[in-house]
């Protein structure tokens, strides 16, 4: 079956890299022929050459493959979706993005879902760099869907020798888990450009583990797939690397830096989506709350810290 990506940022320049034939769509002509002309993806993944076997196109309508990558930014799927639903409609579509949507509180599988309730849909999420991926380096994903045929199909076309995707059927459980590590890397950033120390990040980075489990598991998510790659591999990941636009959010918070606003950082728009979300379902979540709070300016970083070093001692 063939593959098209939809979206050429970071993530999805990388994928095509990874797979090496594939369409790759890029939002406007402009970008298209930047990519074209270049043949890599200069703004996102310099020096690493797009492979013959893939066709750049801005034309919505020369995406023909059967399996379609949706690498859009998460605030981005559920408009683009509905744009494009006609067309999108018979295809088996895989969400790429990590993050809870603002408005309907729901993770890019359930995007998908409520715009094309009779179309196939899977997540492609985990522990990953967009450069590893796109320079050949190891690199072992989640391909979560709940329909077996259609996840054994996709984790035969998509694998590569080296990257290796894993397959599951909790797909809430790997949404979640890619979206809520996002929301603890920021405030792991946060932790180390205020100076407060590894140890203060590690003890932030279990506490906030613990905070993911509650509330997936509240959602009806597998305890195991949280303890997996989706959740605290990836986790692991964000929380410890520069690399993470999340984690640098979060040093530029805690220095009290400005940060880049041309640069998606999807922790900061789920952070907010998902204390509310956590306030409907009375699910005790602090740090993603100091998160929130913190983005949209209702606290300072010294009422966050003292807020979370007051809080009550309870047991583990």
């Amino acid at each position: 079956m063939s593959v098209a990506i939809l979206g050429a940022g970071a993530f999805g320049t990388a994928l095509a890299c990874a797979l090496g034939e594939a369409t790759l769509w890029c939002r406007d002509e402009a970008q298209a022929e930047a990519l074209e002309t270049a043949r890599e993806n200069r703004a996102r993944l310099a020096g690493v050459p797009l492979p013959e076997g893939v066709k750049v196109t801005s034309d919505i309508a020369e995406v023909t493959a059967e399996t379609v990558l949706i690498a859009i930014p998460m605030q981005a799927t559920a408009r683009f979706l509905e744009a494009h639903a006609a067309r999108l409609a018979p295809r088996v579509l895989v969400a790429c993005s990590k993050g809870v949507d603002l408005a309907q509180l729901i993770g890019p599988v359930g995007v998908i879902r409520a715009a094309l309730p009779e179309t196939s849909a899977a997540l492609l999420t985990g522990p990953s760099f967009a450069d590893d991926i796109a320079r050949g380096l190891p690199t072992a994903l989640t391909l979560a869907c709940d329909d077996e045929a259609i996840g054994r199909s996709l984790q035969d076309q998509l694998s590569t020798p080296n990257l290796r995707l894993y397959r599951n059927s909790d797909v809430i459980g790997a949404e979640l888990g890619g979206a809520l590590k996002n929301v603890i890397a920021i405030a792991a950033g946060v932790v180390i450009g205020a100076g407060l120390g590894e140890s203060a990040r590690a003890a932030l980075m279990a506490r906030g583990y613990a905070e993911m489990q509650r509330l997936a598991l509240d959602l009806g998510a597998l305890p195991e797939t949280l303890a997996g790659l989706s959740g605290l591999g990836d986790l692991i990941l964000t929380c410890g690397s520069e690399k993470s636009r999340n984690f640098r959010y979060g040093l530029a918070l805690g220095r009290g830096e400005t940060f880049d606003t041309g640069t998606t950082v999807e922790g900061a728009a789920t952070a907010r989506a998902v204390a509310r979300l956590a306030n409907t379902r009375g699910i005790d979540m602090p740090i993603t709350r100091m998160v929130a709070a913190l983005i949209e300016g209702y606290l300072t970083l010294s009422e966050a810290r003292d807020a979370l070093l007051a809080r009550p001692l309870t047991e583990e």
